[in-house]
């Protein structure tokens, strides 16, 4: 039966549907296929946004300095398993063994917007990340939504320190922009996680028994989480389906057997999923305050929020937990459905001048010169998943035209995004395009070879945090990237990747081989260059943008700290610094050669 909670309204208008995933994997490698976790007909395109929340993913040293490098194992299967059924990754963020991961559908792209993530430590009293919550935040069709998964302490005895670590994490985490600063000043708000809260009083054998037998509302009663929403302020509001399946924890690795080790740890509802609605909703947006007031009031003004599905997938034996999910709809009480760009360009490009991109942007945008436009093949993963791309420069600019070295060559459908810097999202998508150019053209020297890197991956490049996105070669104001293992996950206010917060690692091929050919100088180091042509710091083609001022290098040590403590950010360092120790380092140079001869 499905559970509904909204404030009445007269009118609602076609509902999204959002599927939520949460799964403790115990350090485990990721299964060969998690399909099923995203429900029976993924390929159907009924779902519009999945969310995974994962917990303690393998967090050793040598594998936080590789998921710096590359995308993590699990973040790749999810892209892998999502992407080939149009759905791209939107946030991403991580602390630690603690991962975050919003999918949409393509076509909702140019309406999520302003897309932030946060983390907060709550292990070792704040200083580790092996306890805490991370979160993405987002308005949904013009109305905030922010996903906050979590992993709270462990035991029995903690309840207490779970509710505090809880009010901890809602109390750090703080958005940048707009009216929803808070998570709980979200219309809706998904909590989900590892949350560790038990079954009391009841002995092992007890709760054994009542499983067996089915018998599972005996144990509603003394799960400490549904007695701490009767009795902590902290939870107020927050709304959890039936749990009519048996407790996700603690099984046997690699069996559906609970617990056999001398522990015997009792079975308990670790794995949950629950929704908080904000009482008032969002105001309707115009610019006439006494007909803004009076639409709010008769839309209603509050979001409705729909349960259809709350299970466990007991089929998983990879870890001592189960995995759990949920789907949900949610009915707004309107939609903002006008993209903020509107692009205009050609159904099929078979001469370079189709390769023409108009664009018509809205007036309350905010365009930065950081803008791009982008082709992307159907089915991209993230957005910097791109073919190729051109700066939309110039306050006043209309259009954009690739040149003819950068489109791409693959007899396939494509479509435009533009990307807005400022709201980190992509604002405006076109229709699917042919791009049929003919491959004899002299100034094309495309070939599999043109990927082979001159370096091979023995090379760690360490590389300023926030150069911005994406990056094309000096002297240029486009150029076409190789597609990166490790996607750059929009962020205001957050890590620049899920791993190394403030530091950008570029990886090189040991076989020079890349996921996606690029032009035939791609071996070269590229360089960032400004649409004003003001060069900046090498970086990665996976960095994203940070509110610093550029410059700030890291030293191996220190990205190796960062990798393991999840810290913010390293120490930055001016680029007049850098000046410095390089005069230093010279000077140094020159005496040692001195003294040798």
């Amino acid at each position: 039966m499905a559970l509904k909670s909204n404030a009445a309204s007269p009118l609602f208008l076609s509902s999204e549907r959002v599927q939520i995933v949460t799964w403790n994997v115990g350090s485990a490698v990721p299964p060969d296929d998690i399909t099923s976790l995203f429900g029976p007909n993924v390929s159907d395109g009924n779902i519009d946004m999945f969310i995974i929340g994962l917990q303690e993913v393998n967090s050793m040293i040598n594998k936080r300095l590789k998921d710096a490098l590359f995308s993590d194992q699990w973040s790749e299967l999810c892209m892998d398993t999502l992407s080939p059924f149009g759905y791209v990754l939107v946030a991403s963020q991580r602390m630690q063994g603690v991962l975050l991961l919003v999918f949409s559908k393509f076509c909702h792209l140019p309406f999520l917007r302003g897309v932030q993530t946060e983390s907060t430590r709550t292990g070792l009293g704040g200083y580790w990340g092996n306890k805490g919550g991370v979160s993405a935040r987002m308005t949904v069709f013009g109305h905030p939504v922010c996903f906050l998964n979590c992993h709270l302490p462990a035991h029995m005895r903690n309840l207490e320190q779970r509710m505090e670590d809880f009010e901890s994490i809602l109390q750090q985490q703080q958005f940048e922009g707009g009216t929803a600063t808070g998570v709980l000043d979200h219309d809706v708000v998904f909590w989900f996680g590892d949350l560790n809260f038990r079954i009391e009083d009841y002995d092992i054998h007890v709760v054994k028994c009542a499983i067996d037998s089915n018998k599972l509302p005996l144990l509603w009663e003394r799960d400490q989480l549904n007695m701490a929403k009767n009795t902590e302020s902290i939870l107020e509001g927050f709304i959890e389906g039936p749990l009519n399946f048996p407790p996700t924890y603690k099984f046997d690795v690699g069996t559906h057997t609970y617990d056999t080790s001398a522990k015997k740890r009792k079975p308990a509802w670790t794995d949950r999923i629950l929704w908080r609605l904000r009482r008032t909703g969002s105001p309707v947006p115009t610019h006439n305050a006494a007909l803004q007031r009076g639409l709010t009031s008769w839309l209603g003004g509050a979001t409705k929020v729909t349960q259809h599905v709350y299970r466990s997938h007991m089929g998983f034996t990879i870890s001592d937990h189960k995995p759990v999910s949920a789907l949900f709809s949610l009915q707004f009480p309107f939609k903002v459905e006008m993209p903020l760009v509107e692009l205009q360009v050609n159904k099929e490009w078979s001469k370079l001048s189709d390769a023409t991109v108009r664009f018509t942007v809205a007036a309350t945008y905010q365009r930065s010169s950081w803008d791009w436009v982008a082709i992307y093949k159907v089915g991209f993963r993230h957005h910097k998943d791109y073919q190729a791309y051109v700066w939309a420069k110039g306050e006043h600019a209309t259009q954009v035209t690739f040149s003819e070295e950068d489109l791409p060559r693959d007899d396939c459908e494509y479509m435009l995004g533009y990307y807005s810097n400022n709201m980190n999202s992509i604002v405006g998508l076109s229709s699917p395009i042919q791009i049929r150019m003919p491959v004899h053209s002299p100034t094309v020297c495309r070939s599999e070879s043109s990927d082979v890197s001159s370096e091979d991956d023995s090379t760690l490049v360490l590389l300023a945090p926030n150069s911005r996105s994406p990056s094309p070669k000096t002297g240029k104001h486009h150029h076409r990237h190789r597609r990166s293992r490790s996607p750059a996950v929009p962020s205001l206010s957050s890590n620049p990747l899920p791993s190394l917060q403030g530091l950008s690692l570029c990886p090189r091929s040991k076989d020079g081989q890349t996921r996606s050919r690029s032009p035939c100088s791609a071996s070269k180091k590229e360089r960032l260059v400004s649409p004003d042509t003001v060069p900046s710091p090498t970086i990665s083609p996976l960095t994203p943008r940070s509110p610093v001022s550029p410059g700030g290098g890291v030293t191996a040590p220190e990205a190796l700290i960062a990798a393991i403590l999840g810290e913010p950010r390293p120490a930055q360092v001016s680029p007049t610094e850098v000046k410095h120790i390089r005069k230093a380092g010279e000077t140094d140079a020159a005496k040692n050669m001195k003294i040798k001869s």
